[in-house]
């Protein structure tokens, strides 16, 4: 639920959306079957039902990385300063429609220097949406640039980045989600990274979504990632209040193979964000921070932050820094 990035994704913003969900007053997150697999760019619109093992290896523990905002896409991403803390194996890239020639680099960066790498289609005025031309976008989006993307280096598919409302129904998440990976698969045949519904929270929802719960329409697809997004003001519509560690497990009952694709300690209060992402990992879940940088506010692990500095080109450790790296 990134509550906090610059300009598109204004700090202000989020903060109207945290106290509307407030308002709502809901809450509770599920749990799934561990992570997700190693990334293959072999398009192919291969849909059958791929081995628990097979999806839940490759993708270690790692932190998120938002560019597209800072130096025209091209910021300084501290390589050096990174390859130093060990525990980070994977990258999120959020990449904006716009920044695909900026997005090839990033890529073929993070790979140069070792790294598993997540892409992620990230439209910041269309964060939370129920329009399901947004994600139809997204997957025309992928069908379109995903061979120029993959010719960087491999890497795993994240749909899209927060699509759905706290108050998208289950069916009307498979039923988007059915539509637009049909259309991924006709150039890619890896593993599909799903960000649950409300802002990465709604972990029942996409349960049922998973399992076609009480006759409900499921997604087909049989090689996909389910994944959740925990800050302090995560919330659960369905469940009616604050999520908890019963979310990990509600989540887990999918099964599926799941991740918790964003993390951080800020953005409201009320649940114990802390406790989820531990809970998560003994779960052998991928758990990824919120951010190595290119957050709009304070949750960046290095400094100088790119909001504040888009040009830097040498960075140290941030105060923030241990908040993520400590649950790594």
């Amino acid at each position: 639920m990134k509550i906090y990035q610059i300009a598109p994704r204004l700090w202000q913003a989020k903060i109207h959306h945290l106290n509307i969900v407030i308002l709502l007053a809901l809450g509770i997150l599920s749990s799934c079957k561990k992570n997700a697999d190693t990334e293959q760019p072999v398009p192919a619109a291969d849909t059958k039902t791929i081995a628990q093992t097979e999806l839940t290896s490759g993708i270690g523990n790692g932190v998120n990385i938002q560019p597209s905002y800072y130096n025209s896409g091209n910021p300084n991403f501290g390589w050096s300063l990174m390859k130093q803390q060990t525990k980070i194996k994977t990258v999120r890239l959020e990449i904006e429609p716009d920044k695909v020639t900026q997005a090839k680099n990033w890529i073929s960066q993070a790979k140069s220097n070792g790294y598993t790498v997540i892409a992620t289609y990230h439209k910041s005025s269309v964060l939370g949406s129920d329009n399901t031309a947004e994600l139809t976008a997204a997957a025309n989006w992928w069908k379109a640039n995903y061979a120029n993307l993959a010719s960087s280096g491999s890497f795993t598919v994240n749909l899209m980045n927060e699509w759905g409302s706290h108050n998208l129904s289950a069916n009307s998440f498979a039923s988007a989600y059915n539509n637009a990976i049909s259309i991924v698969r006709q150039v890619y045949s890896g593993p599909i990274i799903i960000d649950i519904s409300g802002w990465g929270q709604e972990t029942a929802i996409a349960a049922a979504a998973a399992k076609g719960s009480n006759g409900g329409t499921k997604i087909n697809d049989g090689n996909y990632i389910l994944s959740a997004h925990v800050y302090p003001g995560a919330y659960n519509q369905a469940k009616g209040r604050y999520m908890n560690t019963s979310d990990i497990d509600d989540l887990a009952s999918s099964g599926k193979p799941c991740m918790l694709g964003e993390f951080g300690n800020q953005g409201g209060s009320g649940a114990d964000w802390s406790g989820i992402v531990d809970y998560a990992k003994s779960k052998g879940w991928t758990i990824l921070g919120w951010a190595w940088n290119g957050d709009g506010n304070s949750m960046n692990m290095v400094s100088p932050s790119w909001a504040s500095n888009g040009g830097a080109t040498s960075f140290t450790l941030s105060s923030y820094f241990s908040v993520v790296y400590n649950k790594l």
